[in-house]
């Protein structure tokens, strides 16, 4: 989607944790230019949940869903050039975002359950595959690495 994941992020932060119908209604009286296309991919989701339900024969109640998590990633980034006065040129970048939702059944004391609609169970497959995946959020450092940082930075002041 071109639009920066920060602007996605806001219409995105409005629809989590919520019942599927309630984030719809949310979606269409939000005025901002990405509701629409977030509106669009919940739809689809929950479209993919009934299609996963009827077809599939996987036990879905589409009345009990709820956006389990609604995120924004970076993605490419376009860099590019606009002129400027005297001969110069200003240099600006188009952001782009990927939009992941994730739909869940709710039980019926309101618990999530461990069904996530879209998630594939495999029979057989080893752990390693059915990990999810994570990010790091930042390396652990050992006691010299952390020491070769100070010397790093402690010569800058």
């Amino acid at each position: 989607m071109r639009v920066s994941p920060q602007k996605a992020r806001l219409v995105l932060d409005l629809i989590k944790g919520r019942r599927v119908e309630d984030a719809l209604n949310t979606l269409i009286f939000t005025k901002k230019r990405v509701a629409a296309t977030v509106e669009k991919l919940l739809r689809s989701a929950l479209e993919n949940a009934n299609y996963l339900s009827s077809e599939k024969g996987i036990d879905v109640d589409v009345d009990k869903l709820y956006v389990k998590r609604a995120i924004a990633n970076d993605g490419p980034r376009m860099k590019r050039i606009r002129p400027a006065p005297m001969g110069r040129a200003y240099h600006y970048v188009r952001r782009i975002s990927h939009i992941e939702i994730e739909l869940a059944e709710r039980g019926k004391n309101g618990e999530a359950l461990a069904n996530v609609v879209g998630a594939e169970r495999v029979s057989g497959a080893s752990t390693k595959a059915s990990k999810p995946r994570t990010k790091a959020k930042g390396k652990v450092q050992t006691g010299k690495s952390k020491a070769k940082v100070a010397k790093k930075f402690a010569g800058a002041r």
